[in-house]
């Protein structure tokens, strides 16, 4: 006899939108009774070989900055390893050494010590704006601020140090562009769309901007906006990732703390309060793990 699903979240269905850290999310999710299905939105393309973020380099180590700012540890050691490729890595560590660095969370701040340097700031909260809001506090006007991006342009924490006077270097370590198989997200939103999925989860600001986009292609972006309006659940790490839908009018369940534990519990309060759990419900298998799914904050 198998034993029944047992948790706060059992006889829900959560989808996963992420490619970094689907498998971790997955896990926190089904570990309290979730059926959960995978659709990554986005795919994450690192550019170790990319001449942009070479030029980068090489126009930071002739010119120094004043600040840098980690935003993810496994970007921070990507843009370390294609300067050893390209035989730049004791320059830009003097650069790098020299210079106030801010990381925004505890892998990136993992990532800055394994090189040998040391963080002056890293904000409680982990998100991006709390290190916005240090750097304002403590001036930029005059300085040259590096700032490593994490797949998507940050346009807004980059305009907001332009404004106030800092000379900023974006350091593009990878970037985001939609996945190469449509077909796990589409699977996923027509879930959604059928009232299969009882929540959609988002980790990145790229994975709604591509779920958005994917939804509009497909002729479903009305009827997915219509169900995240009402039983169902949008679900986002942080109120950037949330800004799109909620400029959509979706309500959306964001955490106190942008973590992937704190999302999950965020869920067992939301989802039994805006719908009952349905054990039965068709189409609940999971859907597999996307490949490659890797820990990349």
């Amino acid at each position: 006899m198998v034993s029944a699903v047992t948790g706060p979240l059992a006889g829900y269905t959560i989808g996963v939108t992420a490619e970094r850290r689907a498998e971790e999310f997955g896990a926190l999710l089904t570990r309290r009774g979730a059926t959960v299905r995978y659709g990554p939105a986005i795919r994450i393309q690192p550019l170790a070989d990319d001449t942009e973020l070479l030029a980068v380099t090489r126009r930071i180590v002739a010119e120094p900055v004043d600040v840098v700012v980690a935003t993810t540890g496994v970007g921070f050691r990507g843009w370390l390893a294609a300067a050893d490729g390209w035989g730049l890595t004791d320059e830009l560590l003097r650069v790098l050494a020299a210079a106030t660095i801010l990381a925004r969370g505890p892998k990136a701040r993992g990532a800055v010590r394994a090189a040998g340097l040391v963080e002056r700031f890293s904000p409680e909260s982990e998100v991006t704006e709390g290190v916005l809001e240090r750097l304002l506090a403590d001036g930029v006007r005059g300085k040259r601020i590096a700032v490593q991006l994490h797949g998507e342009p940050l346009a807004w924490f980059l305009d907001a140090l332009r404004d106030a006077g800092a000379d900023v270097v974006a350091v593009p370590v990878y970037r985001w562009t939609a996945p190469a198989d449509l077909g796990p997200v589409t699977r996923l939103l027509d879930g959604v769309v059928a009232g299969e999925v009882d929540a959609l989860t988002f980790t990145s600001a790229a994975a709604v901007t591509s779920v958005l986009r994917i939804a509009s292609d497909a002729g479903r972006l009305d009827a997915l906006l219509d169900r995240l309006r009402g039983p169902a659940v949008a679900a986002c790490v942080g109120d950037v990732t949330a800004a799109q839908l909620v400029e959509l009018g979706v309500p959306v369940v964001v955490p106190p703390r942008g973590r992937l534990g704190a999302l999950a519990r965020e869920l067992e309060t939301a989802l039994p309060h805006r719908l009952p759990a349905q054990s039965n419900r068709p189409g609940c298998s999971s859907g597999p793990v996307p490949p490659g799914a890797s820990d990349q904050r």
